[in-house]
């Protein structure tokens, strides 16, 4: 499974007419097309021909690295979503003995939305539950994600180690991508400035939403970590505290505001995601300089002492 954005004109795999398989007889092989390229990534391919794509990629560099981030891509996707994948079903399915053909496939369906609907909903509530009581203790392990709390997992698995377009305007131009993010999402958006946490904006991108167009900013630190936050509009009113959760190998801080749902994705630890969402949260928030001073001074707070940022409740 990949979300490979389509190669640009610079980008097209170049034809193997002059390479040859390594046969004795030296015969030249068919050109390796993009095609042959995915069947290779999935499997999928001959051993004849899988032989021939090996050959070729061995003399190219640039296309090797290319499959090898679709592997990776791969990888990563199958780490969030098999859990989903292996779920056990209700104990409890309408079964109808002696159906038609027809009546099968509509049973077959039934259970695929049974499934989807009763992880989705164990999922949500959390989400939907009442602000927890200021006395509550964090929990010792990460939730799952739902919502756009999972996609937005799911986008920083899929972007974050793409080696040569991860984003689609870079940071040189911050500019001209908040102007871009801003016009296509109806709202104002802003990008965090992280460098004093040592992260640095790589760029960012648009992607579908939940319910309209989201924004995914990317930072890099020297070290190559990357983060993304992924800002969307939905729950947008509906303020809630900081919550951790974790898909696969990544961690994640998502919130709520007056005016979007924030997610901080990456692979960093609990205490260095807390550490830069209280710095985005400070930067983004709308109420002023004491919100801001709440949410820097959450980390230090004992255990169960309320506070005035969502990073004081943080779960």
């Amino acid at each position: 499974m990949k979300h490979v954005p389509p190669p640009s004109s610079s980008e097209h795999v170049a034809p193997a007419a002059g390479v040859t398989s390594g046969h004795a007889s030296g015969a030249s092989v068919a050109p390796i097309t993009e095609a042959d390229l995915h069947a290779w990534v999935d499997g999928q391919l001959p051993p004849a021909r899988r032989a021939e794509v090996d050959a070729w990629l061995a003399d190219q560099p640039d296309a090797r690295a290319r499959v090898e981030g679709w592997q990776r891509q791969n990888a990563l996707l199958c780490d969030l979503l098999n859990p989903v994948l292996n779920e056990p079903l209700p104990l409890r399915l309408p079964l109808r003995r002696n159906a038609s053909t027809f009546a099968w496939r509509g049973l077959a369906a039934g259970v695929a939305i049974a499934v989807a609907s009763a992880s989705m909903a164990w999922f949500a509530r959390g989400w939907l539950d009442a602000a927890p009581a200021a006395d509550r203790v964090a929990a010792a392990a990460p939730a799952p994600l739902a919502g756009f709390a999972h996609r937005a997992a799911i986008a920083h698995a899929v972007y974050s180690p793409d080696a040569r377009r991860p984003v689609e305007i870079g940071g040189d131009q911050e500019q001209a991508l908040v102007t871009w993010l801003t016009k296509r999402m109806g709202a104002e958006v802003k990008a965090p400035a992280l460098s004093t946490l040592g992260y640095s904006l790589v760029g960012g991108r648009l992607l579908p939403g939940g319910s309209g167009p989201v924004a995914q900013f990317m930072y890099s630190s020297e070290a190559g970590q990357r983060l993304t936050l992924y800002v969307t509009p939905e729950g947008a009113g509906e303020t809630s505290s900081f919550r951790f959760g974790r898909e696969g190998n990544v961690n994640q801080f998502y919130w709520v505001d007056a005016h979007f749902g924030y997610a901080l994705s990456g692979a960093a630890d609990r205490a260095e995601l807390m550490r830069v969402s209280q710095e985005v949260y400070r930067q983004l928030d709308r109420g002023g300089a004491a919100h801001g001073a709440a949410a820097q001074g959450a980390a230090t707070s004992p255990a169960g002492q309320q506070q005035a940022s969502p990073s004081s409740q943080a779960r």
